[in-house]
C-alpha cells in the first residue's frame, strides 16, 4: 500500500498531484500545528518577473492552532486581492476567460466559510472538477485517527504502508521521516504566459494556460493515471 502524507494545502501543485495520483491513501494532517511557513493558506503563482504567493489571512489567535482549528481573518479583503492578483497576472492566459467567472465564484463562496480547513477542501474539490481529477485514494484525516502521531514512520507503519511519500520541500514545516520514498514527479517544463519558465506554481497556473489540455501536462510528469 502506497501513502501520502500531506497538510491540507490552500492549492495543490503538481508535486501535491503527483502524490496523490500515486497513493493508495492520503492521509492530510489536519492535527499538526498550522505554520506561516506552510501552505495551508498560500498558493504560489507566476508573475512577470518571477512568482509570488496567494494569501488567505488568518486570525491572529489562531496561528498557535492545530490546522483544523484556524479560522480565516475575514476583516481583511483578501478575497479582493486575490482576484485582483488573478487578474493582473493570468488575463492573458488562453483559458482565464473561460474559467475566471467559475473561479470568480468559488472565491466568493469562502466569505461562507469560519474556518481555513473547511473552504481550502471545497475550493480543491472545485478545482479538480475543472481538471477532470478524481481522486482513486482512499482520504483521512490526522483528527480521525485513534492514534495519530507526528512521526511519519510511525504513521506508515500504523497504516500498513509499504511506501509513503511526503510533501515536497515541507522539511521547515513537516516532520521529515527517515523512511519516505521521493516525490514521483518528473516537473515538467510547459508554456507559461511570460517569458521564461517558474515551475511549482499552484495548479491555477496549469488551468488557466492549458484548461481541458491540462491532462497532457498531467500524463507527460506523471505517466498515465486512470485516475485522470
Amino acid at each position: 500500500m502506497t501513502l501520502a502524507i500531506l497538510q491540507p494545502v490552500f492549492i495543490p501543485d503538481l508535486h501535491d498531484l503527483a502524490m496523490m495520483l500515486s497513493a493508495d491513501r492520503i492521509l492530510l494532517q489536519d492535527s499538526e500545528p498550522w505554520s506561516r511557513k506552510g501552505r495551508t493558506h498560500r498558493a504560489l503563482v507566476r508573475t512577470p518577473s518571477g512568482t509570488q504567493y496567494l494569501n488567505i489571512p488568518v486570525k491572529t489567535e489562531d496561528r498557535g492552532k492545530l490546522i483544523r482549528d484556524v479560522r480565516i481573518d475575514h476583516s481583511e479583503a483578501w478575497i479582493a486581492a486575490i482576484l485582483k492578483t488573478l487578474k493582473y497576472n493570468y488575463s492573458n492566459s488562453v483559458y482565464y476567460d473561460f474559467y475566471e467567472p467559475e473561479i470568480h465564484s468559488d472565491f466568493r463562496e469562502a466569505e461562507h466559510f469560519d474556518y481555513l480547513l473547511p473552504f481550502t477542501l471545497h475550493l480543491r474539490e472545485r478545482l479538480f472538477r475543472y481538471l477532470e481529477i478524481e481522486l482513486k485514494a482512499d482520504i483521512l484525516f490526522g483528527s480521525t485517527m485513534e492514534s495519530y502521531d507526528s512521526d511519519p514512520d510511525l504513521l506508515a507503519e500504523k497504516l500498513g504502508a509499504d511506501t509513503y511519500f511526503q510533501e515536497h520541500d515541507a522539511r521547515h514545516y513537516q516532520r521529515q521521516g527517515d523512511k519516505r520514498s521521493p516525490c514521483p514527479l518528473n516537473h515538467p517544463v510547459y508554456r507559461q504566459h511570460f517569458d521564461g519558465f517558474e515551475p511549482n506554481c499552484c495548479l491555477l497556473d496549469l488551468l488557466f494556460q492549458y484548461g481541458p489540455e491540462s491532462f497532457e501536462i498531467i500524463e507527460k510528469s506523471m505517466g498515465n493515471f486512470s485516475a485522470v
